[in-house]
């Protein structure tokens, strides 16, 4: 399953966390960038998951990613940026 990620500078061992659950990163926005804040970017066509990492994000920003995924359908994931965090989320998500 492919995966857009909005928040956070760097992932850390979050690649390898969704990589261990069969996810795979398709792209990555900080959310910093003053455009994120106006303007979404673009999902990618293969993306079937987004997780948002709450902590980095400002409001504007996770209402237009969210706005974005919900025009193509796609479930949204919120989370702190821990790895920790992401499993309980992802285990919701899809139990093991």
């Amino acid at each position: 399953m492919n995966v857009f990620v909005i928040g956070a500078d760097r992932l850390g061992n979050i690649p390898e966390r969704l990589a261990a659950r069969g996810y795979a990163i398709v792209g990555h926005v900080s959310g910093r960038a003053a455009a994120h804040q106006r303007v979404a970017t673009a999902l990618p066509r293969e993306t079937h998951l987004m997780i948002l990492f709450t902590d980095f994000l400002g409001h504007n920003v996770m209402k237009s990613f969210r706005a974005l995924a919900r025009e193509r359908g796609v479930p949204v994931l919120a989370c702190r940026r821990s790895a920790s965090a992401l499993e309980e989320q992802l285990t919701r998500l899809a139990p093991a």
